[in-house]
């Protein structure tokens, strides 16, 4: 493990956007490709955006210093070409640094920022089928990533988030908040939720988790939350979020009409993967039983499914779920002990795929959250709450284990849940300094003032 790869893994940094991948991980190689995804993919959120037009010294500096650890050949942030405040605050930082760094612009599309489609959009190369960047000689990690590597080489542990917090609030901005602060701060900060009863999605609208009302108040931050969208509880949004799984199911089998948009808008099927939503649907209606259904070979390539939303937010006719129909069978292929076994290449993209992609804006319309997609959102809020409630599981791996007790007194920054040895995870640090007041799978940690009970 070379001393940045150290850094990195003593800092706790993981992937801030997504699942939260341990970035030591991620990084620790050689590879050709260093791309940086700034083209914050979902709907709504700025949050990288803000990063690149405030911080674009700090981020430069984090990427040469990754690339150069990696004996990377090139290091590209691809954005969207729209992005005309982000550019030019990061070519002038790329110039300050004498940097090599190139920027790839593209246009606004939905998932412009997923992984796989990013790698294709700079590098020409197909990620196989089941693969992962580094089959083509790429690494991935996104801005807010970045930053965070950034203040672990300071000797910074990750333990605060920059949020993008928008949808019904008072004031939709940037809050900079540390982990384990409530969700319900946050969306106070943004000037508090207009709405008396809401819900909210955490992530974006396409494929944020959502949170119920009654949910809301025990939703904390974690590494991986970048977005806050508060809404109507009875928002489109929010009711097509987890129907029960049966009612899918009987629907996917009486109503799917064949059409194959599904298929034919697929991001990874117009990178020339052999998912077609549309057969899965298919075979969900007509296999007599579960143990042929899994066997086939159509709902066995399920697993190759991002979860990008595209198939049910924009592209089925008939508000029919392909998305959670293949969540739903992964699980199933899982459990089972399947593994996918990538077919022999090469992969090519589909012809047609430049004139499939989807506006981010069509996208937003689609989702019902159109109204916010023009919201300037440029302004920070700092949080400084007496309170966090650290969660142990908040990344890719294994949880973290305690290495604090109730009743200790911790300072900002400390270390209080380590990565198992040998396991893949990270460590997590505090970003308040307090009394620990209860460990179970969440650290809670106050600020008291003296003479107040424990």
């Amino acid at each position: 493990m070379n001393a940045l790869i150290e850094k990195i893994f003593q800092a706790g940094v993981v992937g801030c956007g997504g699942a939260g991948f341990p970035t030591h991980k991620k990084l620790d190689g050689q590879f050709r490709w260093l791309i940086i995804n700034g083209a914050e993919c979902e709907p709504l959120l700025r949050t990288d955006r803000y990063l690149m037009i405030h911080m674009a010294d700090a981020l430069v500096c984090a990427i040469d210093a990754v690339a150069n650890a990696a004996q990377a050949e090139h290091r590209v942030i691809g954005l969207k070409a729209s992005y005309r405040r982000e550019i030019a605050a990061l070519e002038a930082a790329i110039e300050k640094a004498g940097s090599k760094i190139q920027l790839h612009r593209m246009e606004s599309f939905y998932p412009a920022g997923d992984e796989q489609v990013l790698v294709y959009e700079v590098t020409g190369k197909v990620v196989p089928p089941a693969g992962i960047p580094l089959d083509v000689g790429a690494a991935v990690s996104n801005v807010a990533t970045m930053l965070a590597i950034s203040d672990a080489m300071q000797g910074q542990p990750l333990c605060n988030k920059y949020i993008t917090v928008t949808g019904e609030v008072g004031t939709p901005c940037i809050v900079h908040a540390p982990i384990g602060t409530s969700i319900q701060a946050c969306i106070e900060a943004a000037g508090g939720a207009k709405l008396a009863e809401y819900a909210v999605v955490v992530g974006g609208p396409m494929m944020g988790k959502y949170l119920p009302p009654q949910q809301v108040p025990d939703a904390v931050v974690t590494k991986t939350t970048s977005g806050l969208i508060v809404l109507a509880e009875d928002h489109p949004l929010a009711l097509r979020r987890d129907p029960p799984m049966q009612a899918i199911l009987n629907r996917a089998k009486s109503v799917c009409i064949q059409c194959r948009t599904c298929t034919d808008l697929c991001p990874r099927h117009l990178l020339g993967h052999p998912l077609e939503p549309h057969r899965i649907m298919r075979q969900m209606a007509y296999a007599p039983d579960a143990g042929q259904l899994l066997a086939e070979v159509d709902i066995q390539r399920a697993m190759l499914c991002s979860e990008c939303g595209v198939c049910e937010v924009v592209a089925c006719p008939m508000g029919l779920h392909p998305r959670q129909v293949n969540v739903f069978l992964k699980g199933k292929l899982r459990a089972s002990g399947f593994r996918y076994q990538r077919p022999a290449g090469p992969f090519a993209a589909k012809q047609a795929r430049p004139e499939r992609l989807i506006p981010t804006a069509r996208a937003a319309s689609r989702a019902g959250v159109g109204a916010y997609q023009s919201l300037r959102i440029d302004s920070l809020q700092e949080l400084k709450p007496q309170r966090v409630e650290i969660l142990l599981q908040q990344h890719i791996g294994a949880p973290a284990k305690a290495v604090v007790k109730a009743g200790e007194q911790v300072q900002p920054n400390q270390l209080v849940a380590a990565c198992p040895e040998g396991a893949l995870g990270a460590n997590i640090h505090t970003g308040i300094g307090g009394t620990v007041i209860s460990v179970g799978d969440r650290i809670v940690i106050e600020q008291r003032q003296a003479g107040d009970a424990v």
